[in-house]
């Protein structure tokens, strides 16, 4: 059964875990998030915004980002 990660189906506590554990994998072999990625997920973490959508808007933002280097 997948898991719920929406901020009505978790705690704040869990949403930390996570995001902790999600950036932990995401760094092994990688640089660290931007501090913008990082805000995203602290508004997600506050229940301020569902991951999905701090995800597109952190996939947004790299394809423009890309698109005007």
């Amino acid at each position: 059964m997948a898991k719920d990660y929406s901020v009505q189906g978790t705690t704040k506590v869990q949403r930390e875990k996570y995001i902790s554990d999600a950036i932990a994998l995401s760094t092994l072999d990688a640089p660290e998030p931007s501090e913008k990625a990082m805000s995203l997920m602290r508004e997600y973490i506050d229940g301020k915004c569902e991951l999905a959508d701090a995800r597109n808007r952190i996939i947004e933002w790299y394809k423009t980002e890309a698109a005007n280097a």
